[in-house]
């Protein structure tokens, strides 16, 4: 009772090509999604003729969108605990450096106490982010 010829063999090689294709599918999947993922919180910043600072690598920043949410970079907090989160940031931190990121709808008082919050958690130092004017705008 033979099972077959005595001349087949088993084939040992990888077949490359499903690998190849599943692979190429994974990369266009990624490169589709990718853009997609960024996230931030949108903010429209007001704009001034101010000279820009110079970028640091890790700096703390404080933004009040346009529905008065707050957030300490892209984690949302509530006014009430804005003090009390960012005495602890703070306390691992060298320089207390902090930059204020607010949207040009949000009424001025939101910003103040914003500002108030910050600064009785101990922050010495709170810069404006603003845009530059347009060259149309500069004209005026």
């Amino acid at each position: 009772m033979a099972m077959g010829s005595g001349n087949s063999r088993l084939m040992s090689d990888i077949n490359v090509t499903p690998l190849v294709d599943v692979m190429l599918v994974l990369l266009i999947i990624f490169m589709v999604t990718a853009p997609m993922m960024m996230q931030g919180v949108n903010v429209s910043l007001p704009q001034t003729t101010s000279k820009p600072l110079p970028a640091e690598k890790d700096h703390l920043v404080i933004s009040i969108d346009r529905s008065q949410q707050i957030y300490i970079n892209d984690y949302q907090v509530a006014l009430e605990s804005l003090q009390g989160k960012m005495e602890k940031i703070l306390q691992g931190r060298p320089d207390q450096k902090v930059y204020l990121r607010a949207d040009k709808s949000v009424p001025y008082g939101v910003v103040v106490r914003v500002i108030s919050e910050v600064k009785l958690a101990g922050v010495e130092k709170l810069g404006m982010v603003t845009e530059p004017l347009k060259e149309t705008d500069k004209k005026r």
